[in-house]
Protein backbone atom coordinates (compact mmCIF):
# COMPACT_ATOMS: atom_id res chain seq x y z
CA UNK A 1 0.00 0.00 0.00
CA UNK A 2 1.90 3.33 -1.01
CA UNK A 3 1.02 5.85 1.45
CA UNK A 4 1.17 9.22 0.69
CA UNK A 5 1.04 12.88 2.00
CA UNK A 6 -2.52 13.83 1.18
CA UNK A 7 -3.10 18.13 0.53
CA UNK A 8 0.71 18.66 0.71
CA UNK A 9 0.60 18.88 -3.07
CA UNK A 10 2.15 16.21 -4.99
CA UNK A 11 1.82 12.87 -3.03
CA UNK A 12 5.00 11.10 -2.03
CA UNK A 13 5.78 8.10 0.05
CA UNK A 14 6.04 8.63 3.76
CA UNK A 15 9.36 7.81 5.04
CA UNK A 16 9.15 5.44 8.50
CA UNK A 17 10.03 7.18 11.41
CA UNK A 18 12.94 7.37 13.59
CA UNK A 19 12.35 4.36 16.07
CA UNK A 20 13.54 6.90 18.55
CA UNK A 21 9.84 8.04 17.89
CA UNK A 22 8.96 4.13 19.02
CA UNK A 23 10.70 5.10 22.10
CA UNK A 24 9.02 8.19 23.16
CA UNK A 25 5.69 6.53 22.33
CA UNK A 26 6.99 3.92 25.15
CA UNK A 27 7.69 6.89 27.80
CA UNK A 28 4.45 8.54 26.99
CA UNK A 29 2.37 5.33 27.60
CA UNK A 30 4.31 4.56 30.69
CA UNK A 31 3.84 7.64 31.96
CA UNK A 32 -0.38 7.79 30.74
CA UNK A 33 -1.00 4.05 32.27
CA UNK A 34 1.39 4.83 35.39
CA UNK A 35 -1.18 8.25 36.10
CA UNK A 36 -4.09 6.57 35.24
CA UNK A 37 -3.44 3.17 37.35
CA UNK A 38 -1.96 5.64 40.46
CA UNK A 39 -5.50 7.77 40.31
CA UNK A 40 -7.59 4.36 40.05
CA UNK A 41 -5.67 2.87 43.53
CA UNK A 42 -6.02 6.80 45.01
CA UNK A 43 -9.67 6.55 44.71
CA UNK A 44 -11.21 2.93 44.34
CA UNK A 45 -8.97 1.31 46.82
CA UNK A 46 -10.73 0.51 50.13
CA UNK A 47 -7.49 1.13 52.42
CA UNK A 48 -6.63 4.49 50.65
CA UNK A 49 -7.43 7.88 52.64
CA UNK A 50 -8.72 9.19 49.16
CA UNK A 51 -11.25 6.57 48.92
CA UNK A 52 -14.43 7.69 46.90
CA UNK A 53 -17.47 4.95 48.21
CA UNK A 54 -19.52 6.33 44.88
CA UNK A 55 -18.26 4.42 41.53
CA UNK A 56 -20.05 6.65 39.62
CA UNK A 57 -18.11 9.93 41.31
CA UNK A 58 -14.50 8.63 41.55
CA UNK A 59 -14.78 7.38 37.80
CA UNK A 60 -15.55 11.15 37.05
CA UNK A 61 -12.63 12.29 38.96
CA UNK A 62 -10.48 9.33 37.12
CA UNK A 63 -11.97 10.82 33.72
CA UNK A 64 -10.72 14.28 34.41
CA UNK A 65 -7.26 13.32 35.81
CA UNK A 66 -6.73 10.97 32.99
CA UNK A 67 -7.94 13.72 30.40
CA UNK A 68 -5.91 16.21 31.88
CA UNK A 69 -2.90 14.05 31.61
CA UNK A 70 -3.38 12.99 28.18
CA UNK A 71 -3.50 16.79 26.58
CA UNK A 72 -0.01 17.80 29.14
CA UNK A 73 1.29 14.68 27.39
CA UNK A 74 -0.08 15.69 23.86
CA UNK A 75 1.97 19.03 24.02
CA UNK A 76 4.79 17.93 25.63
CA UNK A 77 8.58 17.33 24.30
CA UNK A 78 8.09 13.78 23.29
CA UNK A 79 4.31 13.77 22.21
CA UNK A 80 5.36 17.10 19.71
CA UNK A 81 7.85 14.64 18.61
CA UNK A 82 6.45 11.20 18.05
CA UNK A 83 2.66 12.66 17.35
CA UNK A 84 1.51 11.57 20.98
CA UNK A 85 -0.79 8.40 20.09
CA UNK A 86 -0.61 6.28 23.36
CA UNK A 87 -3.43 4.79 21.84
CA UNK A 88 -2.53 1.60 18.52
CA UNK A 89 -6.06 2.47 17.07
CA UNK A 90 -5.35 5.95 16.64
CA UNK A 91 -1.94 5.06 15.07
CA UNK A 92 -3.89 2.48 12.95
CA UNK A 93 -6.32 5.21 11.88
CA UNK A 94 -3.96 7.93 10.87
CA UNK A 95 -2.43 5.61 8.47
CA UNK A 96 -5.75 4.42 6.98
CA UNK A 97 -5.83 8.35 6.85
CA UNK A 98 -2.50 8.34 4.40
CA UNK A 99 -0.48 10.81 7.29
CA UNK A 100 1.24 8.02 8.92
CA UNK A 101 4.39 6.05 7.39
CA UNK A 102 2.90 2.12 7.49
CA UNK A 103 6.18 1.20 8.27
CA UNK A 104 6.14 2.58 11.55
CA UNK A 105 2.50 1.09 12.83
CA UNK A 106 3.97 -1.87 14.45
CA UNK A 107 6.71 -0.33 15.86
CA UNK A 108 4.75 2.01 17.28
CA UNK A 109 1.84 -0.30 18.68
CA UNK A 110 4.37 -2.50 20.32
CA UNK A 111 6.01 0.72 21.85
CA UNK A 112 2.38 1.24 23.24
CA UNK A 113 1.48 -2.55 24.41
CA UNK A 114 5.05 -2.14 26.46
CA UNK A 115 4.55 1.09 27.99
CA UNK A 116 0.96 0.12 28.92
CA UNK A 117 2.45 -2.74 31.17
CA UNK A 118 5.87 -0.76 32.08
CA UNK A 119 3.50 2.00 33.73
CA UNK A 120 1.54 -0.61 35.40
CA UNK A 121 4.17 -2.65 36.53
CA UNK A 122 5.57 0.91 38.12
CA UNK A 123 2.49 1.74 39.72
CA UNK A 124 2.36 -1.82 41.19
CA UNK A 125 6.37 -1.32 42.79
CA UNK A 126 5.35 2.21 43.81
CA UNK A 127 2.11 1.91 45.89
CA UNK A 128 2.38 -2.04 46.12
CA UNK A 129 -0.44 -4.12 47.16
CA UNK A 130 -3.18 -1.83 46.88
CA UNK A 131 -2.77 -1.84 42.71
CA UNK A 132 -3.36 -5.40 43.35
CA UNK A 133 -6.27 -4.61 45.45
CA UNK A 134 -7.98 -2.55 42.00
CA UNK A 135 -6.85 -5.00 40.06
CA UNK A 136 -4.16 -3.44 38.26
CA UNK A 137 -6.79 -0.97 37.66
CA UNK A 138 -8.31 -3.26 34.90
CA UNK A 139 -11.97 -2.15 33.44
CA UNK A 140 -14.69 -4.82 32.68
CA UNK A 141 -18.27 -4.56 32.21
CA UNK A 142 -21.38 -3.93 34.25
CA UNK A 143 -23.16 -7.09 34.80
CA UNK A 144 -26.16 -6.02 33.08
CA UNK A 145 -23.60 -5.43 30.06
CA UNK A 146 -23.67 -7.97 27.55
CA UNK A 147 -20.26 -8.16 25.38
CA UNK A 148 -22.18 -7.40 22.14
CA UNK A 149 -22.98 -4.00 23.84
CA UNK A 150 -19.55 -3.59 25.26
CA UNK A 151 -18.05 -4.05 21.48
CA UNK A 152 -20.40 -2.00 20.01
CA UNK A 153 -19.58 0.58 22.72
CA UNK A 154 -15.94 0.53 22.05
CA UNK A 155 -16.13 0.34 18.28
CA UNK A 156 -17.95 3.76 18.75
CA UNK A 157 -16.24 5.65 21.33
CA UNK A 158 -13.13 5.04 18.46
CA UNK A 159 -15.26 6.17 15.37
CA UNK A 160 -16.30 9.28 17.19
CA UNK A 161 -12.28 10.08 18.42
CA UNK A 162 -11.01 9.28 14.79
CA UNK A 163 -13.28 11.91 13.28
CA UNK A 164 -12.67 14.62 15.83
CA UNK A 165 -8.93 13.71 15.15
CA UNK A 166 -9.65 14.60 11.60
CA UNK A 167 -11.25 17.08 11.59
CA UNK A 168 -9.05 19.03 13.61
CA UNK A 169 -5.77 17.80 11.70
CA UNK A 170 -7.52 18.79 8.21
CA UNK A 171 -8.18 22.57 9.81
CA UNK A 172 -4.31 24.45 10.67
CA UNK A 173 -6.34 27.02 12.35
CA UNK A 174 -8.47 24.55 14.69
CA UNK A 175 -5.81 22.07 15.48
CA UNK A 176 -4.42 23.30 18.93
CA UNK A 177 -7.31 22.85 20.78
CA UNK A 178 -7.63 18.91 19.55
CA UNK A 179 -5.23 18.04 22.55
CA UNK A 180 -7.76 19.88 24.61
CA UNK A 181 -10.35 18.29 22.63
CA UNK A 182 -9.17 14.79 23.06
CA UNK A 183 -8.66 15.16 26.26
CA UNK A 184 -11.88 15.92 27.04
CA UNK A 185 -13.54 13.36 25.40
CA UNK A 186 -11.18 10.89 26.77
CA UNK A 187 -12.44 12.20 30.34
CA UNK A 188 -16.21 12.32 29.26
CA UNK A 189 -16.15 8.58 27.70
CA UNK A 190 -14.56 7.57 31.14
CA UNK A 191 -16.84 9.07 33.27
CA UNK A 192 -20.01 8.24 31.60
CA UNK A 193 -19.00 4.61 29.64
CA UNK A 194 -16.67 3.70 32.64
CA UNK A 195 -19.35 2.41 35.33
CA UNK A 196 -21.23 0.96 32.06
CA UNK A 197 -18.87 -0.75 29.12
CA UNK A 198 -15.70 0.08 31.20
CA UNK A 199 -15.03 2.99 28.73
CA UNK A 200 -11.21 1.62 27.87
CA UNK A 201 -11.91 3.28 24.12
CA UNK A 202 -7.63 2.22 24.07
CA UNK A 203 -6.07 -1.26 23.39
CA UNK A 204 -3.19 0.19 25.46
CA UNK A 205 -5.31 1.33 28.33
CA UNK A 206 -6.68 -2.21 28.86
CA UNK A 207 -3.41 -4.43 27.87
CA UNK A 208 -0.70 -3.73 30.82
CA UNK A 209 -3.40 -3.92 33.39
CA UNK A 210 -5.55 -6.91 32.27
CA UNK A 211 -2.50 -8.70 31.46
CA UNK A 212 -1.07 -8.36 34.61
CA UNK A 213 -4.00 -8.86 36.77
CA UNK A 214 -5.18 -11.87 35.40
CA UNK A 215 -8.17 -10.24 34.31
CA UNK A 216 -8.22 -10.98 30.21
CA UNK A 217 -11.45 -12.87 29.68
CA UNK A 218 -12.66 -9.45 28.15
CA UNK A 219 -9.21 -8.01 26.92
CA UNK A 220 -9.99 -9.36 23.16
CA UNK A 221 -12.99 -7.18 23.23
CA UNK A 222 -11.06 -3.63 24.70
CA UNK A 223 -8.08 -4.81 21.84
CA UNK A 224 -10.29 -5.57 18.75
CA UNK A 225 -13.17 -3.36 18.85
CA UNK A 226 -10.82 -0.15 18.92
CA UNK A 227 -9.03 -1.29 15.77
CA UNK A 228 -12.42 -1.76 14.12
CA UNK A 229 -13.59 1.71 14.80
CA UNK A 230 -10.63 3.37 13.92
CA UNK A 231 -10.72 1.37 10.72
CA UNK A 232 -14.66 2.15 10.37
CA UNK A 233 -13.73 6.10 11.65
CA UNK A 234 -11.18 6.14 9.09
CA UNK A 235 -13.43 4.85 6.33
CA UNK A 236 -15.91 7.06 7.24
CA UNK A 237 -13.24 10.38 7.17
CA UNK A 238 -12.32 8.96 3.59
CA UNK A 239 -16.14 8.71 2.39
CA UNK A 240 -16.48 12.31 4.14
CA UNK A 241 -13.75 13.77 1.69
CA UNK A 242 -15.09 12.01 -1.09
CA UNK A 243 -18.84 13.51 -0.98
CA UNK A 244 -18.31 17.03 0.52
CA UNK A 245 -15.02 17.54 -0.29
CA UNK A 246 -13.52 18.35 3.12
CA UNK A 247 -9.77 18.83 3.86
CA UNK A 248 -7.39 15.93 4.82
CA UNK A 249 -5.62 15.36 7.76
CA UNK A 250 -2.12 16.92 7.34
CA UNK A 251 0.15 15.67 10.33
CA UNK A 252 0.05 12.59 12.58
CA UNK A 253 0.89 14.66 15.51
CA UNK A 254 -1.74 15.19 17.61
CA UNK A 255 -0.19 18.29 18.74
CA UNK A 256 -0.37 19.75 15.24
CA UNK A 257 1.91 20.19 11.95
CA UNK A 258 5.38 21.51 12.93
CA UNK A 259 7.11 23.66 10.58
CA UNK A 260 8.80 21.17 8.13
CA UNK A 261 5.88 18.19 8.67
CA UNK A 262 4.34 18.68 5.24
CA UNK A 263 7.44 19.03 3.01
CA UNK A 264 8.68 17.13 1.06
CA UNK A 265 11.34 14.72 2.04
CA UNK A 266 14.17 16.52 -0.62
CA UNK A 267 13.20 19.80 1.85
CA UNK A 268 13.25 18.36 5.30
CA UNK A 269 17.01 16.69 4.72
CA UNK A 270 19.32 18.45 7.36
CA UNK A 271 16.38 20.22 8.91
CA UNK A 272 15.82 17.79 11.82
CA UNK A 273 12.55 17.06 13.18
CA UNK A 274 10.18 19.58 14.45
Amino acid sequence: MAVTVAGAGEGYPLEPLPLTRAVDEFALTTVLLFVVVTAVRGLLAPSSPLAISDLDTALGVVGIVAGATLTALIFSPPGRRSGAHMNPAVTVALWLMDVFPGRSVLPYVMAQLAGSVAGTALARWVWGHQVAVVDYSAVRPAPSWRQAAVFLSETGCLIGVVLLVGFFLANPKHAAVLPWALGIAVGLIIAFLGPLSGGSANPARQFGPAVLSGRTRYLWIYLVAPILGAVLGASVHHLLIRRFNTHRPLTYKLAGAGRHDNAPPADRAGRGSA
